[in-house]
C-alpha cells in the first residue's frame, strides 16, 4: 500500500510538472487540430520522406536530451543512491519522457501540416485577408524557429540538420515575401487607402507591429543564447518608412507634365501641381492617416520631413537646370515665399503641427545667390534687347503717313514710353515677389539701361532730322512725329519719377540722384534739339519771305511779314500739341528768331534809303511790322506768362534811328540804342547808318569812335541778340577805331 501511495504521489507530481511546462495555449490547442487534420490527410511520399528525416532528427534530439538528463542526475549523486532516490529519479525521467513525447508529437503534426498551411496562407494573401494570412505565417515561423532552436541547443555546429529544417520550411520564406509585397502596395497607396478603406491600412500597421514585436523577442534571445532564426530581424517598420519615402519622392518628381518646348509655363504649372498635391497629402495625413498608426510612429511629422526633403531635392534639381529669367523668378518666388505661405505649409489647417518658422530652407543661400546673379545677368541682356526692339518699332512709326496718336489732353505721343515703363514695371513687380533687395537691384538696372537708351534715342532723333533735311517732303508727318518725340521726353521724365517713388525706398534716393540728373539732362537735350529742328523747319519755309525784307520790293508794299505771321501761326497750330514746358520754350525761341532774322535783314544792307521820305516810310513800316510780331507772339504765348514785349522793342528802337530827320541828333539816337543793347558792334552801327543812306564815311567813323567811350545802361533782363547777327564785310571798307 505504501508502494501504491508513492506511485499516485509520483504521477500527481509528474502531471503537475507537465502542466507547469505547457502554459502556451497554442502548444495544447493546436495538437488536437493538427491530429484531426493529419488523420484526414495522407501525406505525399515526398512529405513522408521529409517527415521521416525530421522524426529521426526529433528522436535524436530526444535521446540526446534523455541521455544528458540521466547522466546529469547520476553525476550529481555520484552513484550513491538509495532505492527511494532511484524511484524518484525514474519518476522524473518518466515526466520528462511525457513532455518530450508531447513536443515530439506537436512538432510531428506541425511539420506534417506545413504544405497545407502554406497553401491556405497563399489563398488568404490572394484574397487580401492579410491579418489571417499573417497569423498562419506566424504559426509556421514559430514551428520552424522552435525546431531550429532545439537543434541549436543540442548541437549548434550541426549545419546539416539545420539546413534540413530550413529546406523543409523553404516555401514559408516565399510566403513572407509575398505578404510583404502586399503590405508595401498598401503603404505606397496609403494616402488613397486611408480615404477608401482605412481598416486595410490599420491591418497592415498591426501586422508590422506584430513583426516588430517578434524581431525584439528574437534579438533578446540572441543576446542570451546566440541563436536567431533566418530572416530575422525583418525590420518591416523601417522598410515601411523607406517605402513611404520613395513614394513621396516619386509623387513630387511625377508632377512635371510638360517641358519648356511644349509649354512656356511648364515650371509654373509644375510648381502649382506640387503645391496642391503636397498640401492635400499633408491635410489627409494629419486628419486621417495619423489615426491609423500608433502614436510612437509619429507618422505625420515623419511624412512632413519626407515631403520637405523630397521638395528640397526637387528644387535643387530645378535650380541646376538652364533656367530662363522668368523661370528663375517663378522658382525663387515659390521656394522663398509660396512654400511657407498660407497657400501651402502656412495653411491654418496644418497648424500647430507645422511651424513654418522651424522649416529649413529648401535650397541653400548660396544656390539662391547663384540664381539671383544669373537672373540679373539674363535680365540685363533681356532689357537691352527689349529697349533696342522698342526703339526700332518706334522709328518705324516715325515714317508713317498718318499722324501720331494724341493723349487725353491732345498732345502728340508715341507708345515708346508706355512700352518701356510697362516692361520696367513688370520686372519690378516680379522682383518684388522675391524680396526687397532684388527689387532695388532691378530698379537700378532699369534706370541704368534707361540712361544708355536715352543716348541712343537722342542719336536716332538727330538722324531722323538729318534724313528729313535731305528731302523735306519726306516723311510726310515729320513735324507731328518730332513733336511726339519732344513730348515723350516729358513722359519719360514723369515716368522715371513715378517709378522711383513707387519702388525706391527714401534712403536709397541718393544712390540714384546722379543717374537721374544725367537722364533729365539727356531728355532736355533731346527736347531742345527737337524744338530747334522744328523751328528750323519753320524758318526754312520763311526763308523766301525773310529775303524780301528791307528790299525795294518790301518798301514798295510787299506783305512778307503778313505771310511770315500766317506761316508761323500755322506751324504753331501743330506746336500746340507740344507739352509744357517745351511749348513755352518753343514760343520764346520762335519769337526771338523772328526778331533776329528781321534785324539780320536790316544788317544785310539790301536797301539804302535815298531820302527822308523813304526813311520815314521804311521806319514806319518797321514799327508796324514790329507791332504785328508783338501781337502774334502775345497770342501764341497766351497763358504762358511770358514777357514778349522787349524783343519787338529792338526793331522799334532801330526804326527810330532810321526815321530821325535831324542828322545832328544821329549820334544821340545811336548812343541811346547802344546803351540799351550793349552787344551792338561797330559793324552793326555802320550797317545801320548805311541803310539810313545819309551818313558820310567820316560821320560813321566819328559816331563809332565816340560811342566806344560812352557808358551802357542795359535792361537787366536783356538777352544779347546782336552777337548772333553777322554783317557781310565784302562790300564795306574796314572801319578804323
Amino acid at each position: 500500500s505504501t508502494m501504491e501511495e508513492t506511485d499516485r504521489e509520483a504521477v500527481a507530481t509528474a502531471v503537475q510538472r507537465v502542466a507547469g511546462m505547457l502554459q502556451r495555449p497554442d502548444q495544447l490547442d493546436k495538437v488536437e487540430q493538427y491530429r484531426r487534420r493529419e488523420a484526414r490527410k495522407k501525406a505525399s511520399v515526398e512529405a513522408r520522406l521529409k517527415v521521416q528525416s525530421l522524426i529521426n532528427l526529433s528522436v535524436h534530439v530526444m535521446s540526446r536530451t534523455l541521455n544528458l538528463t540521466v547522466n546529469e542526475e547520476l553525476r550529481k549523486n555520484h552513484l550513491r543512491i538509495t532505492f527511494r532516490e532511484c524511484f524518484y529519479c525514474l519518476v522524473f525521467i518518466f515526466c520528462i519522457l511525457i513532455v518530450v513525447f508531447y513536443f515530439f508529437f506537436f512538432f510531428l503534426f506541425a511539420v506534417v501540416s506545413v504544405p497545407e498551411i502554406v497553401r491556405e496562407t497563399q489563398d488568404l494573401i490572394e484574397r487580401g485577408e492579410l491579418l489571417q494570412a499573417h497569423r498562419k505565417l506566424m504559426d509556421l515561423e514559430c514551428s520552424r524557429d522552435n525546431l531550429m532552436y532545439e537543434q541549436y541547443r543540442m548541437d549548434s555546429k550541426n549545419t546539416h540538420d539545420m539546413n534540413l529544417i530550413h529546406t523543409y520550411f523553404g516555401d514559408m520564406q516565399k510566403l513572407s515575401e509575398e505578404l510583404a509585397k502586399q503590405l508595401w502596395m498598401v503603404v505606397q497607396r496609403s494616402l488613397v487607402t486611408v480615404r477608401r478603406d482605412p481598416t486595410l491600412l490599420v491591418s497592415v500597421v498591426r501586422i508590422i507591429e506584430r513583426e516588430e514585436k517578434i524581431d525584439r523577442r528574437m534579438l533578446d534571445r540572441k543576446k542570451q543564447t546566440g541563436f536567431i532564426p533566418p530572416g530575422r530581424p525583418k525590420k518591416w517598420k523601417e522598410k515601411m518608412f523607406n517605402i513611404l519615402e520613395r513614394t513621396v519622392s516619386t509623387r513630387i518628381e511625377g508632377t512635371q507634365a510638360d517641358t519648356r518646348e511644349s509649354d512656356k509655363m511648364w515650371l509654373v504649372r509644375h510648381l502649382e501641381i506640387i503645391r496642391k498635391y503636397v498640401l492635400d497629402d499633408l491635410l489627409v495625413a494629419k486628419t486621417l492617416l495619423d489615426q491609423c498608426f500608433p502614436p510612437h510612429y509619429d507618422i505625420f511629422n515623419k511624412l512632413l520631413n519626407m515631403y520637405h526633403q523630397a521638395l528640397s531635392t526637387r528644387m535643387q534639381e530645378l535650380a541646376a537646370e538652364d533656367l530662363e529669367a522668368n523661370e528663375i523668378v517663378s522658382l525663387l518666388t515659390w521656394v522663398l515665399n509660396t512654400y511657407k505661405s498660407a497657400e501651402m505649409m502656412g495653411n491654418s489647417e496644418l497648424s500647430p503641427e507645422v511651424d513654418v518658422n522651424s522649416l529649413n530652407p529648401l535650397i541653400s543661400q548660396n544656390v539662391v545667390d547663384q540664381l539671383l546673379s544669373k537672373y540679373m545677368s539674363t535680365l540685363t541682356s533681356n532689357i537691352i534687347g527689349w529697349l533696342r526692339k522698342a526703339l526700332e518699332t518706334d522709328k518705324k512709326d516715325w515714317i508713317k503717313e498718318t499722324e501720331p496718336e494724341a493723349d487725353q489732353d491732345g498732345y502728340y505721343q508715341t507708345t515708346l514710353p508706355a512700352i518701356v515703363f510697362q516692361m520696367f514695371e513688370q520686372n519690378l513687380q516680379v522682383a518684388a515677389q522675391i524680396n526687397e533687395d532684388l527689387k532695388t537691384k532691378v530698379l537700378l538696372l532699369c534706370l541704368q539701361q534707361m540712361n544708355s537708351f536715352l543716348t541712343r534715342y537722342k542719336d536716332e532723333a538727330q538722324l531722323y532730322k538729318e534724313e528729313h533735311l535731305k528731302n523735306r517732303q519726306y516723311p510726310q508727318c515729320y513735324v507731328q512725329y518730332m513733336i511726339a518725340v519732344i513730348n515723350n521726353c516729358q513722359t519719360f521724365k514723369e515716368s522715371i519719377i513715378s517709378l522711383k517713388r513707387k519702388y525706391l525706398k527714401m534712403e536709397m534716393e541718393d544712390t540714384l540722384s546722379s543717374s537721374h540728373t544725367s537722364m533729365d539732362a539727356t531728355l532736355d537735350v533731346i527736347a531742345k534739339e527737337g524744338c530747334s529742328s522744328l523751328l528750323d523747319e519753320v524758318f526754312m519755309d520763311l526763308e523766301p519771305h525773310l529775303n524780301e525784307l528791307m528790299t525795294k520790293k518790301w518798301l514798295m508794299g510787299s506783305n512778307a511779314v503778313g505771310t511770315i505771321c500766317v506761316t508761323v501761326e500755322d506751324y504753331f497750330n501743330d506746336f500746340a500739341k507740344i507739352k509744357k514746358p517745351y511749348k513755352k520754350t518753343m514760343t520764346v525761341e520762335a519769337h526771338r528768331r523772328v526778331v533776329v532774322e528781321y534785324i539780320r535783314a536790316i544788317m544785310l544792307k539790301r536797301i539804302s534809303f535815298k531820302n527822308a521820305e523813304e526813311r520815314k516810310e521804311g521806319a514806319e513800316k518797321m514799327i508796324k511790322e514790329a507791332e504785328q510780331f508783338r501781337f502774334l507772339f502775345k497770342k501764341l504765348a497766351a497763358g504762358s506768362g511770358e514777357d514778349t514785349e522787349g524783343l519787338c522793342d529792338i526793331i522799334e528802337a532801330i526804326a527810330e534811328v532810321i526815321k530821325l530827320t535831324d542828322p545832328s541828333l544821329l549820334y544821340l539816337e545811336v548812343s541811346t540804342l547802344v546803351s540799351k543793347y550793349p552787344d551792338i558792334r561797330d559793324d552793326h552801327i555802320a550797317a545801320l547808318l548805311t541803310v539810313r543812306g545819309d551818313a558820310s564815311r567820316e560821320m560813321k567813323q566819328t559816331i563809332i569812335e565816340t560811342l566806344d567811350q560812352g557808358p551802357s545802361q542795359p535792361n537787366p533782363n536783356y538777352v544779347p541778340i546782336f552777337k548772333e547777327i553777322t554783317v557781310p564785310t565784302l562790300t564795306v571798307p574796314k572801319l578804323l577805331k
